[in-house]
């Protein structure tokens, strides 16, 4: 590992963020926060593939792959991160490199890569990613990846993090970093209004920014950046100007919030989308972070609340706010009606999901967020994974369930403990990643995609409507009930049995 790439990761572990890390001394803090990968466990992922699937939904940005073709093939498009223009980020990009260039360096190979990229599609900038075998031979993207810039006058952001750095949660942190170093603050940008924000950690899943945007929209506040969610190059470069910043997921990126808090000023906090309750709560802290700010400096008196008129979104967005309004006065008029019209739309649901129980198997910010979300609808949570949690989201899940909290958290199930709460009917649905979806199919019991690779977007007051649709669909499909009835060569053979039982049963009293 290079000494400049140590000297990153020690970086990272020092992050004022996290009140577990500052309540250590010094000493222990730099022994850092994460557990170093050995070969062949770096099953959930490593640096390299958390680097990747954080920066690759900047949609505009070629992202090459420094490495043999297969750390490509697994990193690409692991997440439905969806784009409202360009598809570049949906193109694999890789050196490809072979057993000469292991042997003789593949740099040469890499600038190579480079012009090729940018005569073909000419993107507003390249991201090279560090993978395991480039590091271990001393390839310096870095060096490669300055001289690319200068000779054809486009920004080349080395990525390094290779995947023996870590897991994929420090790789989440060291691709923020690179936007750090090389990205935030690079570019001006053409205008600000006082209703500027980041938004950092959303990944745009199945296009969930697309149900939190008309509601900023209507507050006439602008998203100045997305990190990294249908994001573009120039507005993550520009997004020093915002005026707050939004973090989604502190655990992936909280980096990025807390430094440019220290060389910005933007003030942060963390927040969720999935709930309706955690969903009114965001709009009122960024109302309030806003106002703080001096949002509504210029207020002058003209009319009542007209929240219901959306204004066009984008740069319109703020210059067509109604005036005379607050920004706190329209973000309550805002709730009041979304969260009228959500309760009036699961009202259909709850009846029927009242007291269904739920195993939640997810991780980080997901492992509370959709716990409030669950028990709006009336569902019971007998379980929630916290392997991935940070200690905050276990207070999170603690404050939101009360005194069962530490009965319901779980550090980690195997399959046969998933499998055996399921068939002994403790849960009647079980929410996760689509690893785990056969455990709950051999169990034969309903499952549904609460992860990255869904299809379905769960954010937001629409969000939370189509979340509570889908689990219903799930748990009252017919199918379950014909699956588990006895095929009819199993019942012959049972009652066989019975009648055997009853014959012996009937000798053994003569």
């Amino acid at each position: 590992m290079s000494a400049s790439l140590k000297a990153k990761i020690a970086e990272v572990f020092d992050e004022p963020g996290c009140d577990k890390n500052q309540a250590k001394t010094e000493k222990e803090r730099k022994k850092g926060c994460t557990k170093q990968l050995t070969p062949g466990a770096a099953a959930g992922g490593c640096a390299f593939d958390g680097a990747k699937i954080a920066l690759q939904p900047i949609v505009d940005v070629a992202h090459l792959v420094h490495g043999p073709i297969a750390c490509e093939g697994n990193g690409w498009d692991n997440r439905h991160s969806a784009s409202s223009g360009s598809q570049l980020y949906r193109s694999g990009f890789t050196t490809d490199i072979n057993e000469l260039d292991v042997i003789y360096g593949g740099e040469k190979r890499l600038f190579k890569s480079v012009r090729e990229i940018i005569e073909k599609y000419d993107p507003p900038a390249v991201f090279v990613y560090q993978t395991c075998v480039t590091a271990l031979i001393g390839d310096d993207i870095e060096a490669v990846c300055k001289r690319a810039s200068e000779k054809f006058g486009k920004p080349v952001i080395p990525v390094n993090a290779p995947g023996f750095a870590g897991p994929k949660n420090l790789g989440n942190k060291l691709g923020a970093e690179a936007l750090l170093d090389y990205v935030v603050g690079t570019v001006e940008p053409e205008f600000t209004t006082p209703y500027d924000i980041n938004i950092i950690g959303e990944y745009n899943l199945s296009g969930e920014l697309w149900q939190i945007k008309p509601l900023l929209d209507a507050l006439g506040v602008r998203v100045l950046s997305c990190i990294s969610g249908d994001g573009r190059y120039n507005e993550v470069a520009q997004s020093h100007r915002a005026k707050a910043n939004m973090m989604v997921c502190s655990k992936s990126m909280i980096n990025i919030a807390t430094k440019m808090e220290q060389r910005w000023g933007i003030p942060y906090f963390e927040g969720s989308f999935y709930g309706i309750a955690d969903m009114s709560t965001t709009l009122r802290e960024i109302a309030r972070l806003l106002v703080e700010r001096g949002a509504d400096a210029e207020l002058v008196n003209a009319g009542p609340p007209q929240v219901d008129q959306h204004p066009l979104g984008g740069a319109d967005a703020a210059q067509q706010r109604p005036r005379g309004q607050s920004l706190i006065d329209r973000t309550e008029a805002l709730i009041a009606l979304e969260e009228a019209r959500a309760w009036e739309r699961i009202r259909a649901y709850k009846a029927r999901l009242t007291g269904k129980k739920v195993l939640l198997i997810t991780g980080g910010v997901k492992s509370w967020s959709v716990v409030a979300a669950l028990q709006e609808a009336g569902l019971e949570v007998v379980g929630t994974s916290v392997k991935k949690s940070t200690k905050e989201d276990k207070d999170k899940i603690k404050e939101i369930m009360g005194e069962d909290a530490d009965a319901h958290m779980i550090d980690d199930m195997t399959p046969r403990q998933m499998y055996a709460m399921l068939r002994e009917a403790k849960a009647d649905i079980m929410l996760s990643g689509g690893r785990s979806q056969f455990v709950a199919l051999k169990a034969r019991m309903p499952w549904m995609d609460i992860n990255q690779e869904r299809h379905h977007a769960f954010a937001g007051y629409e969000g939370m409507v189509t979340m509570i649709a889908e689990i219903d669909k799930a748990l009252f499909n017919p199918m379950w009930a014909e699956v588990r009835t006895p095929a009819p060569w199993d019942a012959s053979d049972s009652l066989l049995r019975e009648q055997s039982a009853e014959q012996l049963a009937a000798e053994a009293a003569a």
